[in-house]
């Protein structure tokens, strides 16, 4: 669809050339010899840009912006003034025009303006799609579950967004979620920003993890031309991009030390400089962050800030591991088969009992994201409309009985114990006993593999020497 321009200018000559120019360059193009014309027109031709002149017959070109930016807001307008007319350029600019030229118009730099004026428009139509296709998918609803720990997560969650809609002034407190990884910490964010106040504004997400730690500061902060080797134009970073809506620091606990002073200072302040500027900058965000790891033992060990952690600790919430939702993996699989079986055109899918029952025995170490990955590729590999439990996988087809003989305590200590600590020392010991091989210790323990890795790291344990 050709980009439709409305050229207001009282000098025919000017204005025909210009019509000409555009015209042989793909554009719609109308003319109008005074502001009174030009806003008659906008009822008729509704142009998508507005070449206007300053100097008009009857009311100047200051005036006929204001109008234009009221019947028309969506309207680009780039005000065209003398090259002596700096301060009507500034007016203009105040009063809501895109940009300006000045004569004489050189025709090859206007098709330039208009270009990136047109690139822009899409950029921005781009962005407010996106954004509306984020909010679909997004708030509590979304947070599937009817376990005790997730009743009690959403509730929260509910109580914080209606205090922040009584809110009166001021940016809401920061968030930090924790929780094992694919347990759906991205999905308690997004639940926070498109259930609240911000939800028409960004949601920006970054993870901090996927990104090496020299370029990290050059994507959240921006920078200058020529602030690094391969700086060769002024970028914005994604702090200003989220101007008004929410920034989400996934994996934040992965952060180098230096980058962490500068996260303190944008939550601390609403400030960012970027590289190589001399000039910090307001921004209106709201930090919403995310992580995995134990922050307090990153603090002990020095690698992580402790005034940060406080600071992003305005709220802390926990995801719970999908092994203390009881009742809700089945629930979910069921979810995820539904989505998968509209995604693949299989309506009628549905799990066998001992799908189900296969589902219930495993220790699901990868949480969420693994149970989606397992019943989606069950779904699209699988022949029939039943999945059963050897579609999911060779590890859960059979699950394995407890051995006849496993001992049972006689009783149970008066002083109680330390589940965790009796659960670390079990797996020390099969590992010890099996000279750490991680198939024979598993077998020892009457666990998989994989369940067995999970402990391993879940206890940072590791071989002697290693």
């Amino acid at each position: 669809m050709a980009l439709a321009i409305l050229i207001v200018d009282d000098e025919p000559t000017l204005l025909k050339n210009v019509s000409t120019f555009l015209a042989r360059h793909g554009f719609e193009t109308e003319g109008a010899g005074s502001g009174e014309e030009a806003l008659q027109r906008l009822e008729t031709f509704s142009p998508d840009i507005v070449l206007l002149d300053f100097h008009l017959p009857g009311i100047d070109g200051l005036e006929t912006l204001r109008r234009i930016r009221e019947a028309r807001p969506e309207a680009r307008v780039i005000m065209v003034t003398g090259h002596s007319s700096v301060r009507v350029a500034v007016d203009a600019m105040k009063a809501g025009a895109y940009d300006y030229v000045t004569k004489p118009v050189v025709l090859s730099e206007l098709k330039i303006l208009l270009d990136r004026t047109l690139g822009q428009e899409r950029l921005e139509h781009a962005l407010d799609y996106y954004t509306r296709r984020q909010a679909r998918g997004a708030g509590l609803a979304e947070i599937i579950g009817e376990s005790p720990p997730i009743h009690a997560l959403k509730d929260t969650i509910a109580r914080l967004l209606d205090a922040e809609r009584r809110m009166t002034e001021g940016t809401p407190p920061a968030v930090l979620i924790t929780g094992e990884t694919g347990s759906g910490k991205e999905l308690v964010a997004r639940a926070l920003h498109f259930g609240g106040k911000r939800a028409g504004k960004p949601f920006v997400e970054i993870n901090c993890a996927s990104i090496p730690a020299q370029l990290l500061e050059s994507e959240l902060f921006g920078h200058e031309r020529g602030a690094f080797t391969d700086a060769k134009a002024r970028r914005a970073g994604l702090a200003e991009a989220a101007h008004g809506g929410t920034l989400f620091l996934d994996e934040i606990g992965d952060t180098d030390l230096a980058l962490q002073a500068k996260l303190l200072k944008l939550i601390e302040e609403r400030k960012v400089r970027r590289l190589g500027s001399v000039r910090d900058m307001d921004v209106d965000v709201r930090i919403v962050a995310a992580t995995h790891q134990p922050l307090e033992d990153r603090m002990r060990e020095g690698k992580f800030r402790a005034d940060l952690f406080y600071r992003l600790r305005g709220v802390q919430l926990r995801v719970p591991p999908l092994r203390e939702r009881d009742g809700d993996v089945q629930r979910l699989a069921r979810h995820f088969l539904k989505e998968a079986g509209a995604k693949y055109g299989r309506s009628k899918l549905q799990l066998s009992p001992d799908a189900e029952r296969a589902l219930l025995t495993h220790a699901w170490p990868g949480n969420v994201r693994e149970l989606r990955n397992i019943v989606e590729e069950a779904a699209l590999l699988s022949s029939g409309d039943v999945i059963t439990a050897a579609h999911l996988g060779p590890w859960m087809a059979s699950p394995v009985a407890a051995p006849s003989g496993a001992a049972v305590p006689a009783s149970f200590p008066d002083q109680g114990l330390d589940l965790e600590q009796v659960e670390r020392q079990l797996v020390e010991q099969a590992l010890a006993k099996a000279d750490w091989n991680v198939t024979r210790a598993a077998k020892l323990l009457n666990l998989t593999r994989d369940t067995l890795r999970y402990r391993i790291e879940k206890f940072g344990l590791a071989a002697p020497n290693s």
